[in-house]
């Protein structure tokens, strides 16, 4: 199993330049063709000054996916599950995103065939992301929104790879109103005690 290693850091703004960086050679050429030579290249950085700080293109890259966009926000908490679901993959950072799409896309073989990569994005990525939908459902619960017989193992991971599945396999990228009719006709019908599910006219109308 690998550990967290504590690494000496890049001084100033660089270390957030280079992520940067490798984040944008990411996008261009994905994960199996980024190099630290390309990375220091588009980051106008030295390649010893990557070493330094990360022991491997798996630990920057990994890295860089977990800074992006800087500290990861709290959950929503709006009142409904509705419209936690809708804010936390609608809005920047969400899979919604065209750059997050692309960012996936481009590291998908190397989840597959790269174990030490798999291993490091799951802990630092996937890791933090599961946690904070585990909170969002964790408040519906509070609310009291959700019904008594719901898997929720099945259940939270039904809108990503829904959005996932038509983003990478059929070419259509998620949109906010494709995230909200998934919410509406897959994740609410399934997850809400009855009730409480009202049609998606409904929902809009409560919740503009």
């Amino acid at each position: 199993m690998s550990e967290t290693v504590s690494r000496p850091r890049v001084e100033g703004d660089r270390e957030q330049q280079i992520l940067e960086a490798t984040l944008d050679v990411l996008v261009e050429v994905g994960y199996d063709r980024l190099t630290l030579d390309a990375v220091a290249a588009r980051a106008k950085a030295s390649k010893a000054t990557l070493y330094r700080r990360w022991n491997g293109k798996a630990a920057l890259v990994v890295d860089a996916l977990a800074h992006d966009k800087g500290p990861a926000p709290e959950p929503p908490d709006t009142g409904s599950l509705r419209e936690d679901l809708r804010e936390a993959y609608c809005g920047m950072g969400g899979l919604a995103d065209p750059r997050q799409t692309r960012l996936f896309g481009s590291i998908i073989t190397a989840i597959t065939t790269d174990p030490e990569f798999a291993e490091v994005f799951r802990r630092d990525v996937v890791g933090p992301k599961v946690e904070a939908m585990g909170r969002i459902w964790a408040l519906a619960a509070a609310r009291g929104e959700l019904r008594e017989d719901l898997d929720l193992e099945v259940l939270t991971t039904a809108l990503p790879g829904i959005l996932m599945h038509r983003a990478h396999l059929l070419g259509q990228p998620p949109t906010s109103d494709v995230v909200t009719r998934v919410i509406d006709s897959v994740v609410l019908p399934a997850a809400l005690r009855p009730g409480l599910l009202t049609t998606p006219h409904d929902s809009q109308k409560e919740h503009p």
